[in-house]
């Protein structure tokens, strides 16, 4: 389950989407104690973001001023309804399922439009305001299992003319006080009641999705450097068909 985090978390294809598949397939059965291993694991995911990137990205204050902006619609948009995602939305199937396919066309349709030009934002300290506030909202779509928090900001930062590697930066970084918030919420809200098993899950998860992100994080910078995004759309579209053919049917 960590692998799958740690692989998929930062490429436009919903790390949570991935999970609570895995979980199916392993007939891991999502109780609460899952669904809080699936956020919390996240953490280790975050961890590889702030080693990559804490000299030259971290460091910058015009960058973080438009990271806080572009949390500030998740943020609220993700307090607000916190249990409906949890209790309602998170471990379903369908839902999952149909956001992988919905995600996967819009990601085809939009790099078949979309132009890179000379003029594109490359920079992310250079961003506008207004335009990482956007960025943000196209984030809070993705408190639903499937849509991927990194497509929805990617899309979003590529629709608003920046250049792919520029879009992928700034997912990654978004991630970072997103998922924090995301992980608090939900440690608060439980209280920390784990028993030392359950304590040792979490540590081997985190463990486990830090490394694995570190590779993928790499692997998917040195791809986008001169490639689009089409084939995480077919993958995404593939992978919802099959595993609604195969599994659930």
């Amino acid at each position: 389950m960590s692998a799958v985090e740690g692989i998929s978390e930062f490429l436009p294809i919903s790390s949570t989407g991935h999970m609570v598949l895995t979980a199916d397939v392993l007939k891991i059965a999502q109780t609460s104690f899952v669904k809080d291993f699936e956020i919390i694991i996240q953490l280790g995911a975050i961890l590889a973001i702030v080693v990559l990137y804490w000299n030259s990205l971290f460091k910058s204050v015009e960058v973080w001023k438009r990271i806080i902006i572009a949390f500030i619609p998740t943020g609220i948009i993700g307090l607000l309804l916190f249990k409906i995602v949890k209790n309602y939305l998170l471990g379903n199937l369908y839902i999952t399922l149909l956001s992988l396919l919905i995600g996967g066309i819009i990601l085809i349709i939009l790099e078949l439009i979309y132009k890179e030009k000379e003029h594109h934002l490359e920079d992310i300290s250079k961003m506008s305001l207004p335009k990482a506030f956007t960025i943000g909202l196209f984030q809070s779509i993705a408190i639903i299992p499937g849509v991927s928090r990194s497509a929805a900001t990617i899309i979003g930062a590529l629709f608003l003319g920046t250049k792919r590697k520029a879009a992928a930066e700034f997912s990654f970084i978004l991630a970072v006080p997103t998922m924090l918030a995301a992980t608090g919420l939900d440690l608060i809200k439980t209280n920390f009641s784990y028993s030392s098993s359950e304590w040792l899950i979490l540590l081997v998860g985190f463990i486990g999705a830090f490394v694995f992100a570190l590779i993928s994080v790499k692997l998917f910078l040195r791809y986008v450097q001169s490639n689009n995004f089409i084939i995480f759309g077919v993958y995404r579209i593939v992978a919802a068909i099959l595993f609604y053919l195969i599994v659930i049917r």
